[in-house]
Formats: structure tokens, sequence, C-alpha cells
């Protein structure tokens, strides 16, 4: 029998009451207005606070996603987010299948384990996954789209340049042998607990290179002006799989912070959805 990952934060970070729950995001997907170019998107990137706090960026992730005919093609999405727990080995994958309170999202066990036999620094590890939320909080909004994908989890506690580079071409060459038609998604917040302004300042740079498709510029920005976004790894694998499609430019689709929902601007987490044309 396939090992099921309970959630670990519904009633949390998320309604765990299904309709609750699905009424939330579809309202989210349903007033989101992205740029029609995000429909052309190679691979995105969305952020994984509350949904109170951040399902109103991750929408236009989704809205987009919802209209693009190489989601549409693909038969898996393959999510990397950060490992906020530290449990786990550097770079985790998953083979369990998860759980929300809108179902359960298939493992396409094949294509992870081709990706473990591609790099050997990605290890099949369940803790890392067990209480993280970065992934967890985007399978609701991909699932309420009523489109029946399989998935790969990947967690990286691991965030270099390296890594990511050793990740994406892992994602890539195991997708060829494996068959598998794949979209990265990536899950990523941006900068956290500083003021407004503060935060827009440093975020804005962070962006421009992402904008530019400059991962080594990016890499290095984040250290540089320690800024504390806390999924640049995942950012970063998925600029190289939309480079490797054929992407040239980083989209901006949203950029909100904490402040918007709760009023305190005097410190704030950062939030953006991207997308990869």
């Amino acid at each position: 029998m396939q090992a099921v990952r309970r959630p670990a934060v519904a009633g949390s970070f998320y309604e765990s009451d299904e309709r609750k729950l699905r009424d939330f995001v579809l309202s989210t997907i349903s007033s989101a207005s992205p740029s029609p170019d995000g429909q052309r998107a190679k691979s995105y990137a969305a952020p994984h606070a509350g949904h109170i706090y951040s399902g109103k960026t991750a929408g236009f992730t989704y809205k987009s996603l919802s209209m693009n005919e190489d989601f549409r093609k693909c038969d898996t999405i393959v999510f990397v987010g950060p490992n906020h727990t530290g449990e786990g080995p550097a770079i985790s994958i998953s083979m369990a299948d998860w759980r929300t309170p809108l179902g359960v999202a298939r493992n396409n066990t094949s294509l992870s384990k081709a990706i473990t036999e591609v790099e050997d620094n990605i290890v099949q590890d369940e803790s890392a996954h067990a209480g993280e939320h970065s992934i967890e909080v985007q399978l609701p909004f991909i699932q309420s789209l009523g489109s029946e994908k399989k998935y790969c989890f990947i967690c990286m506690g691991d965030q270099s340049l390296d890594a990511s580079i050793a990740i994406e071409n892992a994602i890539a060459g195991a997708s060829q042998r494996a068959g598998a038609k794949t979209m990265v998604i990536a899950s990523s917040d941006f900068n956290h607990y500083e003021p407004l302004e503060m935060t827009k300042e440093k975020d804005a740079q962070l962006l421009k290179a992402i904008g530019e498709m400059d991962e080594v510029r990016f890499n290095d920005l984040v250290q540089r002006l320690d800024d504390s976004i806390c999924g640049y790894g995942p950012i970063t694998v998925s600029l190289l799989s939309a480079r490797r499609r054929g992407a040239t430019k980083g989209m901006v689709l949203d950029y909100s912070t904490s402040g918007d929902a709760t009023g305190d601007y005097s410190s704030v987490v950062a939030y953006a959805s991207i997308a990869f044309v």
C-alpha cells in the first residue's frame, strides 16, 4: 500500500474544513487578475504563508496556471520548497502520496525514484516533509483546479546555487528517462519581519535579478542584502527549469505583504507570485 503523508498544517495555515477551504482558494483564483503573459509561463513561484496572509498573491500564480497550455499537457507537477524545520538530509524527496482536506495528491513515484537515481544527493526521506508547510499549503490551490496530475515533492535544506543546479538537472534528466511531461512550481516567501519600505527596497533588487533570469546575481544579492527570502533555492530551480524550456524573463504577477492583511506595516513578511515566460 502506498504511504500517505497526512496534512501537518490544516487548521492552522489554512482551513481544515473541505468546503471552506475550497471556497477560499477558488475565490482567490477567481479574483486574481494576472498579466495574460503569465499563461505562457514555463514554470512558476508562489508564496507559502498562512492563506489569510499570502493566499491572494498565490491566487495569481494559480489563475495563470489554470489557463496555461503547458500545464494542461503536463502530467506531473514538481513542487520544490525550502526546509523550515531542519529535519532530514540536505535535499529530500518524498515517495508518499499527500493528503489535504481536498483529497489525495498522487506521487509520481517512478519519476521521484528516477530523480534520486540521476542525482545521488537527492535522498528519499519523509522526515523533512512531515512537519514542513511550504509545499503543503500549495496543494489546495492546484487541487481546486480539478486537474488529475501527479506530483513530485522536493524539500531543500541546502539552497546553494550548486544544489539548485543539481536539482534542476536531475528533474530534467529524470523526466526524459521516465517520459514524463513536467512543470516546476517553487514555493517561497520573500523578506521577513522588517518595515515595509526596507522590505520593498530589498525585494525589488531580488525581483529585478529574477526578471533578468540572472540566477548568479539573484543568489549573490540574497546574501549581500541579508534578504530573508526563505525559498531562494526553489526559485532558482524554477528559473533554471524555465530557461531550459525557452523562457527569457521572470514576471512578477503580484507582490504583497502581511501588512495588507493585518494593517501593521512596521514588521512585514512579503509575498510574490512569479511566472517565468
